[in-house]
């Protein structure tokens, strides 16, 4: 009969309490095993280099100092333990900021889960270490640097312009909106698909959605005449 391997959790937490009451909490699963726990960042770095473990809990307010960038300091430790171990990394936060979960992505960590439902826990750690998948704040912010990247180029007012043809204007509605004579607008399109290497608005749209990921869809959507 073959012995299944319990998953290996260290803990990266600064509240000596958090980490017993979590210790105990996951104790009682089977296929989970707490083998160590750190209160700071030096110490989970020191522990990265001489402990095995397969998943890292880490609190994204790990002290009362902001780190670079004004990024919580879990943010920081994880990209530093990522680097030194190939551990799935779940973010344990009571915040709920968009710009601090992409962060924390972009650091290495593979999911995150508010503090108030650690009863998740078990759950979500195993599904860390058997079905490693990105979260949608993360596929959310690399469309828009997607999309961003290909908009670049162009100027405040060829993206103003640029973003009216994508929300289904006329050019006759974006005459109007925007106070420009026919001559002007044309010249500002042309510019734009030029710098976008199409020919068409129509192939704009496209390009940039294609490339950039684009998945949202503008509030306002006025018919075509």
């Amino acid at each position: 009969m073959t012995t299944v391997q319990p998953i290996k959790v260290l803990i990266v937490e600064d509240d000596p309490d958090w980490i017993k009451a979590m210790t105990v909490f996951l104790s009682r699963e089977a296929d989970l095993m707490v083998v160590g726990a750190a209160t700071g960042s030096e110490e989970a770095i020191r522990l990265a280099g001489t402990l095995a473990f397969d998943v890292v809990l880490m609190d994204i307010q790990l002290s009362g100092d902001q780190a670079v960038d004004d990024a919580p300091d879990g943010i920081y430790t994880a990209m530093r333990l990522h680097e030194i171990h190939p551990a799935k990394i779940i973010m344990l936060t009571s915040m709920s900021e968009e710009d601090y979960i992409t962060r924390a992505f972009t650091a290495g960590a593979i999911n995150y889960l508010e503090k108030s439902r650690y009863r998740e826990l078990p759950q979500t750690i195993r599904a860390a270490f058997h079905h490693s998948t990105a979260m949608d704040a993360l596929l959310k912010e690399f469309a828009r640097l997607k999309r961003e990247e290909q908009l670049r180029g162009l100027t405040t007012a060829e993206r103003e312009v640029f973003e009216y043809i994508e929300a289904g204007y006329t050019q006759s509605q974006i005459e109007q909106k925007l106070h420009k004579a026919e001559s002007t607008l044309k010249n500002q399109v042309n510019k734009m698909l030029k710098k976008l290497g199409v020919t068409s608005s129509k192939a704009a749209v496209e390009k940039v959605r294609r490339k950039g990921l684009f998945s949202g869809k503008p509030e306002e959507q006025p018919k075509r005449k």
